[in-house]
């Protein structure tokens, strides 16, 4: 009797906690769906009956007259935003009290995660994102490109080969895994210096170390959450999100190449030798093009935080957690921007053949030749990629952390008294959801690149497009990004004719066990040689 007296007082007393946590908002008249007991609003994804994406796009659609609205990530209430005004004070604005992002896992407990530019909080982000922010103007961008080609040429060879030995004429291809392969050769080449064909070799050390450190499934999102909302628990368990193996990889790989540099003297314009720079502190603006105007639309502009140039000597641990979240950063996001582009250009041949002219006028122009200026000057190409990042954000949500306690405001004209973030909590802003807001793009949901043509553009409302974020704290790799995404469709769109085959997922239905935005079934496409 007495342990069933035990039980159901601690029962009692869980469910007293998690009914005043859950009022957090109903008490301020902010808008919520209705949580779960202990697991708040994330049911739906712990029980892959939606994708995080998804649960978002529809609560931020179910309250379309509210500023915010309530979200509940297990017992840790966040604040979804919802008004551009009010998105632009976060972001912007007031930016010094949402400096931060929010931290998954301490650095003490995984340094190579919790010393990287995203988990770096006030001053030391401010530092090291002066640091950095020099590796990623246009004038390096055009030094990296070069080896980006040549991972696209090679990409273009491996599948010339294919195409040979099918007897079909064409070849259905599973275009994740295509980009994936791509991303990791480029990232190979201008972060570590490496040489790695991953469509002849697929299971490749640094491919398979890549995908690890990476790939957030199902096990590595419960893991953050376990992070996120008992990190004592965590720390308890010692629970690591990147695997012991590849962290130890990635520092060997980074420690080692920097060493061998020193040692033989070797200069190669890539982010090797930038995070070296970095460490003696001589990586400096040297010109004016950190922010440069024809980088293409969906670059964001450096903030006078990451103009500064700062003389501080920085760890190995912190260059090598740099080194990681590059590779992180550029391995998925970028991949899978490039897989929903190939999927639209496939289910969309009119702009693919407008596309594919404006590449082979631009070929027959240049004699073959293909720079940073050739990517700047294909106004077609850069108005193709700003839609396909507007209706698929790779990066869908935007976060930020309350650094001091600040008044949001009503969450409608009917609430009857302001709510006041609390510092530490958190705030979110549902950036694929906002691309596909119809008051702010009509017909949202047809991909059309003439939104953004010359004619158009000037007519999207500011702090409504930001598939690289906003604010001081945007995405550093924007550009070097959007290189990455244009080399890769030139020369696929050079040489191939894309089309849906009979595996294509039309209507396009997203994949319910993954975080990152996936086609459930896979991203398939049939490659044809262009006549």
């Amino acid at each position: 009797m007495l342990i069933y007296i035990w039980i159901a007082a601690a029962i009692a007393a869980i469910y007293l906690y998690c009914r005043q946590i859950y009022s957090r908002f109903s008490k301020y008249g902010v808008k919520n769906m209705k949580p779960v007991l202990l697991f708040g609003n994330s049911s739906p994804m712990i029980l892959r009956t939606k994708c995080f994406c998804e649960i978002l796009v529809d609560l931020y659609n179910k309250f379309p007259e509210e500023r915010f609205v309530g979200f509940f990530e297990f017992l840790r209430p966040m604040t979804i935003i919802r008004d551009i005004e009010l998105i632009k004070k976060v972001m912007a604005k007031d930016f010094e009290s949402f400096l931060d992002h929010r931290s998954f896992v301490s650095e003490e407990a995984d340094p190579m995660f919790g010393r990287n530019l995203i988990s770096l909080r006030g001053q030391e982000w401010k530092d090291m994102r002066s640091t950095l922010s020099p590796a990623f103007t246009s004038s390096k961008m055009k030094n990296m490109l070069p080896f980006i080609v040549e991972v696209g040429n090679q990409m273009v060879v491996s599948l010339d080969r294919q195409l040979k030995e099918s007897e079909k004429g064409y070849i259905d291809i599973e275009t994740k895994d295509l980009s994936t392969y791509y991303a990791n050769d480029v990232i190979a080449s201008c972060a570590f210096g490496l040489k790695v064909d991953s469509l002849l070799k697929p299971y490749n050390e640094f491919y398979k170390m890549g995908y690890k450190t990476s790939t957030f499934g199902f096990v590595a999102i419960l893991k953050v959450f376990g992070y996120s909302n008992f990190p004592w628990l965590m720390k308890a368990m010692k629970m690591n999100i990147f695997p012991a193996d590849a962290t130890n990889f990635f520092q060997h790989l980074v420690l080692s190449t920097m060493k061998d540099r020193q040692v033989h003297n070797i200069l190669r314009p890539d982010m090797i030798h930038l995070l070296m720079e970095a460490k003696k502190g001589q990586l400096v603006n040297e010109d004016n093009s950190v922010n440069d105007p024809d980088a293409g639309f969906a670059t964001v502009e450096e903030s006078n935080v990451g103009t500064k140039n700062i003389n501080k000597e920085w760890t190995d641990i912190d260059l090598v957690a740099q080194a990681v979240l590059f590779f992180i950063a550029g391995f998925e996001t970028v991949s899978t921007a490039m897989a929903f582009l190939l999927y639209e250009l496939a289910l969309n041949p009119e702009v693919q053949a407008k596309l594919a002219q404006e590449v082979r006028e631009h070929d027959k122009r240049s004699g073959g030749k293909f720079d940073y200026n050739s990517i700047q000057n294909m106004v077609y190409m850069d108005m193709v990629v700003s839609e396909s990042l507007r209706l698929w954000p790779p990066a869908f949500l935007a976060d930020r952390i309350c650094t001091k306690d600040y008044n949001l405001g009503r969450s409608n004209d009917k609430a009857s008294q302001d709510i006041i973030l609390k510092k530490g909590e958190g705030v979110n802003i549902p950036v694929a959801a906002i691309h596909r807001d119809p008051k702010y793009f009509p017909n949202p949901n047809k991909f059309d690149p003439e939104r953004f043509s010359d004619g158009n553009k000037h007519t999207i409302q500011p702090f409504t497009y930001m598939p690289f974020g906003l604010g001081p704290r945007n995405c550093i790799g924007s550009r070097f990004a959007l290189c990455e995404v244009k080399v890769m469709v030139y020369r696929l769109v050079q040489h191939y004719e894309l089309m849906p085959c009979e595996r294509t997922s039309i209507p396009c239905e997203l994949a319910k066990d993954s975080f990152n935005l996936r086609i459930k079934g896979g991203h398939w496409l049939r490659f044809k040689p262009r006549t």
